[in-house]
């Protein structure tokens, strides 16, 4: 597993985010999760903005 390094801003936003009990990892891929779904969802959802 590759190592990261945070700072400490990171890290308190990270801590802010964890549910009960949940690992640096399980936040990590969760929030993962979440980025990709919301670019499958624009990229699906046609992206066009402006007049048509």
């Amino acid at each position: 597993m590759p190592e990261m390094h945070l700072s400490q801003e990171t890290v308190e936003r990270l801590d802010a985010l964890q549910r009960d009990g949940e690992s640096y990892d399980e936040l990590i891929n969760e929030l993962i999760n979440i980025y990709e779904a919301e670019e499958l969802t624009l990229s699906h959802g046609g992206g066009h903005v402006g007049p048509d």
